[in-house]
């Protein structure tokens, strides 16, 4: 029923197959561990978050007061809490390339100065995506604090603004997500002008517009501003853009009002300021949980606790598949088992002779017995395989490994095939992010320049389709 109900909806089914590869439990196991111990450092390592600012370079250059700033953010910083809540990109969920988000606002000469200096988290460019890795570093509009390599867009995007929702990855302030979700509303609790506004502009309520966030949201962005009440842009696609108007009185209980922006092509820049997109979109968390399509234990224990409140965290985690139980396979009008015996992948009801003649027949050109055939059909071009490249696509190396290894034991020898082809490619790829990290490729866009392994990918730097929030 969940599976129907997934390929339904695109969106919901692209967001269920994030949440079940993108964050996996051993990484927010691992990373809350070292975070809670005070080592925030190794928390970011725990979630594959590369550091690219020294806090003394940070005092000599800003000021010790700033680096004390950043110090505080940095150790309330979940960074495996940073990586579920990333934007991503459709069809795979894959974190979206060459961006930089704001995460915090400092203002080294005081409020009214307009020169800031952001905490950052950035994503490599789609060529050297490979490992779903993200950085952490300084911005100031002059420089990056230890940066490393180029970046095709080091300035912060004005769509993606964490500053305005810290609680997407600020423990101490993780509890609010349960309001700026609207998770405390009843589902069919929306104002009827939200219903209005859908149906005016043609978006279908599973589009997923947040619109009875939208009034609150856009008075937050116009105070972070330091703008009086007035309008706010809100970006529904590659083409489609909104006004939001607040009463100009300052009071924004009563509803927005909305009209039509026309732009005359894709990423026309609006003078005024953007609707973040964690603001525009329905939290895909709380959609999964409306839907049935996800359970409270299947979220991250911070964001399971804001939605849920009186949910309890199983002791034992999620549960997954058993290795060890045997598969059967029809093998001369009879079911016979395989299974994993001192970690290989072996027949269990043939007796060593006949598995010695049977592999002679093969290596001979023969055709061997299905129980074997299944075996090296496991080695090559397994049931799973999809699994392990959805592990290796969003930088799980570990998972995709364990998966393997469940399938045919942590002894076995891969065979030519699909499956190792899979792991050489993923294991060639990683390269490119190092290149891209010293500088050493990516300055061209000739086929020169591609790091070794380089893979093209079906999506581009500038998706021009973004998984909506």
């Amino acid at each position: 029923m969940h599976s129907l109900a997934a390929n339904g909806n695109s969106r919901l089914s692209c967001w269920l197959r994030v949440r079940k590869f993108a964050v996996p439990p051993s990484m927010i196991k691992s990373a809350t561990a070292r975070r809670v111990a005070g080592d925030w450092a190794g928390a970011c390592a725990a979630a594959r978050v590369d550091v690219d600012l020294n806090l003394r370079a940070v005092a000599r250059t800003h000021g010790h007061e700033l680096a004390a700033r950043v110090r505080a953010d940095l150790r309330r910083l979940a960074p495996d809490l940073l990586r579920w809540h990333l934007p991503r990109v459709a069809p795979d969920g894959l974190l979206r390339p060459g961006l930089t988000i704001s995460l915090a606002r400092y203002h080294p000469a005081g409020p009214e100065d307009g020169r800031a200096v952001h905490l950052v988290a950035r994503t490599p460019p789609a060529w050297a995506e490979a490992g779903q890795r993200i950085s952490l570093t300084l911005w100031d509009g002059l420089r990056s604090e230890a940066g490393r390599g180029p970046h095709p867009h080091p300035r912060p995007d004005r769509r993606f603004r964490l500053d305005l929702h810290r609680h997407l990855w600020d423990t101490r302030r993780a509890g609010e997500l349960r309001v700026r979700s609207g998770a405390d509303r009843p589902p069919t609790a929306g104002p009827p002008e939200a219903v209005r506004v859908e149906t005016d502009l043609g978006v279908p309520p599973e589009h997923g517009c947040a619109v009875h966030r939208w009034a609150a949201e856009a008075e937050l962005l116009l105070r972070a501003e330091g703008r009086p009440p007035g309008s706010v842009a809100v970006r529904l696609g590659a083409r489609r853009r909104l006004v939001l108007n607040l009463p100009t009185n300052g009071d924004a209980t009563g509803q927005p009002a909305l009209r039509i922006v026309a732009t005359a092509a894709h990423g026309c820049a609006t003078p005024m300021p953007v609707l973040p997109d964690a603001a525009t979109w329905v939290l895909p968390d709380l959609a999964l949980l409306r839907a049935g399509l996800i359970e409270a234990d299947d979220l991250h224990p911070l964001v399971a606790s804001a939605l849920v409140p009186d949910h309890q965290a199983a002791g034992a985690g999620r549960p997954g598949s058993d290795g060890a139980v045997p598969r059967l396979v029809e093998c001369r009008g009879a079911q016979h088992r395989i299974g994993l015996v001192d970690g290989i992948l072996v027949p269990l009801d043939h007796d060593p002779t006949e598995i010695r003649r049977e592999e002679l027949l093969a290596a001979l050109t023969g055709t061997p017995m299905p129980c074997l055939r299944a075996i090296d059909e496991a080695h090559r071009n397994p049931e799973s395989l999809d699994t392990v490249r959805a592990h290796l696509d969003h930088g799980d190396t570990a998972g995709a490994l364990a998966a393997v290894e469940g399938l045919l034991g942590p002894g076995a020898l891969l065979r030519d095939g699909a499956l190792r082809d899979e792991l050489e490619t993923a294991a060639l790829r990683r390269v490119a992010y190092g290149l891209f990290r010293t500088g050493l490729a990516g300055f061209g866009p000739g086929p020169a320049n591609r790091p070794p392994g380089h893979r093209p990918r079906h999506h581009r730097a500038h998706p021009r389709h973004a998984v909506a929030r």
